[in-house]
């Protein structure tokens, strides 16, 4: 069959994205709702989502910030991250995941990925511990948790903190336990082509007091009203941090109380697809498909193919930009962090973290979203199948 880049039929008439966000008449009404009232900022709503969402991973406490990198930024904060502290991530994620460590003067430190779950491996991470090391931030990448267990007991052992970016992970469990109630810090994202979104928006879910009031005070320009000297007066308040406007809206936290009614079905959606695509492309040379260890149950953020590429005529760029032609939104996720220009200023270099090089070589994201219909999902299949089979030696 002729493939769209060499002037063929494309599989799709219309081009599907990745990750889309599912609105419903029930958000926007929830929205609206909340445009008529008193507040649209800094109003009821805020906390109502946060005691939702820290009810919901099983946590004590909620703070909510304008998006996953300002809540990342803050949990550096609480942690006590400073200038001259290392902090051990994964390179296989969003800059953020690292980025947060440098907006806070620390030093991200590395550590290869397990070349079957793609999450950082739990084994490679005490190696990587020095006298400097402050915390560990896992990411679960793709919606699988990260093996959380083994790094909680490293980061017990040596005294670290330990953040969870769990951006991908709303809705999963690790061994029969919620996500968020592992780490002690955990972020979750409500990016558009998130679990559920807000627009933009970010939270931080923890069991720790201290945490809690740090991390709110910190997304509020590092300001108390409580605990001050009301001898000035009712209007009193203190800047006691160098904090941030960080805050998320009334509007924003309106549409996520919408939007978690209906999670549990979201991901549900997603968890069908997956098993769909593991079918599909279980048998499909030169395709391997996600590992998921027995005691996870991801809630598949991504769906991501491995592509040997020695079974192919040509590198992953011509498969990529042959299935954009048949209208199929594949993407890549991600790109080694110290990949990028500016890390590689910092002085990090290529080789550090082989096996996730050599994953990327080869990743190939695929859409994944609930909205699909059966057509978006049947189509998808038939577009891979169609690029593979024709680029196959």
């Amino acid at each position: 069959m002729k493939l769209a880049i060499h002037g063929g039929t494309p599989v799709r008439e219309s081009f599907l994205s990745y990750g889309q966000q599912w609105i419903d008449e029930d958000d926007i009404e929830a929205v609206v709702e909340t445009l008529r009232s008193p507040f649209i900022t800094q109003g009821p709503k805020i906390q109502q989502f946060e005691e939702s969402i820290a009810r919901y991973a099983g946590a004590k406490y909620a703070v909510a910030f304008a998006n996953g990198t300002a809540a990342l930024h803050g949990a550096c904060f609480a942690a006590g991250i400073s200038r001259g502290d290392e902090v051990i991530t994964t390179p296989i994620t969003f800059a953020a995941s690292a980025n947060c460590v440098l907006y806070v003067g620390g030093t991200p430190v590395f550590v290869d990925i397990d070349e079957k779950t793609y999450n950082i491996d739990p084994s490679r991470i005490e190696k990587a511990i020095t006298s400097r090391t402050k915390a560990i931030i896992a990411v679960d990448f793709t919606g699988q948790p990260a093996d959380l267990d083994p790094i909680r007991e490293i980061a017990r052992k040596y005294g670290l903190v330990f953040i969870e970016d769990a951006a991908h992970s709303l809705g999963s469990c690790y061994k029969g336990k919620k996500v968020g109630s592992l780490a002690d810090m955990t972020m979750f994202s409500f990016h558009p082509v998130k679990h559920i979104t807000t627009g933009e928006g970010g939270i931080i879910v923890t069991d720790d007091e201290e945490y809690y009031h740090k991390l709110k005070r910190f997304r509020t320009h590092g300001i108390i009203t409580e605990n001050v000297n009301n001898d000035e007066g009712p209007w009193y308040y203190e800047m006691v941090d160098l904090g941030y406007n960080y805050r998320m809206t009334d509007l924003q936290a309106a549409l996520g109380l919408s939007q978690l009614t209906k999670l549990d079905a979201f991901v549900q959606k997603r968890r069908e697809i997956a098993a769909i695509y593991n079918e599909a492309f279980s048998n499909v040379p030169g395709v391997r498909i996600p590992y998921q260890l027995p005691y996870v149950d991801s809630s598949w953020h991504l769906y991501v193919l491995q592509l040997q590429l020695g079974h192919f005529r040509v590198g992953r760029k011509e498969i990529f930009e042959a299935l954009r032609a048949e209208n199929i939104g594949v993407h890549v996720h991600y790109i080694p962090v110290y990949f990028h220009p500016y890390y590689q200023r910092l002085g990090y270099k290529k080789g550090i973290c082989p096996v996730a090089e050599k994953w990327y070589e080869g990743a190939l994201t695929i859409p994944i979203f609930p909205k699909m219909s059966e057509y978006d999902i049947r189509t998808v299949i038939e577009g891979v199948n169609k690029v593979l089979s024709f680029y196959r030696k």
